[in-house]
């Protein structure tokens, strides 16, 4: 089975290279990360799913923050 590699993913032009090259180079499955830190992000954050997953990402998933606190036990 081959490793897999997290690369926190931006949905831009050198992370969607870096998504192909990885897994290249390394051999290795990339699942692209996108993380919502308060930045203003050009494109909604299902577009830059389905551009990681066409620069070739076995998984992508991306964090945004929650409306409401989490439960708590």
């Amino acid at each position: 089975m081959p490793e897999r590699v997290v690369l926190a993913y931006s949905g831009g032009l050198d992370t969607s290279v870096a998504v192909k090259w990885i897994a290249q180079e390394w051999g290795a499955e990339v699942v692209a990360l996108a993380v919502d830190v308060g930045q203003s992000a050009d494109d909604d954050w299902e577009t830059i799913r389905r551009r990681a997953l066409a620069a070739g990402a076995v998984e992508a998933s991306s964090s945004t923050p929650r409306t409401s606190s989490p439960a708590t036990t």
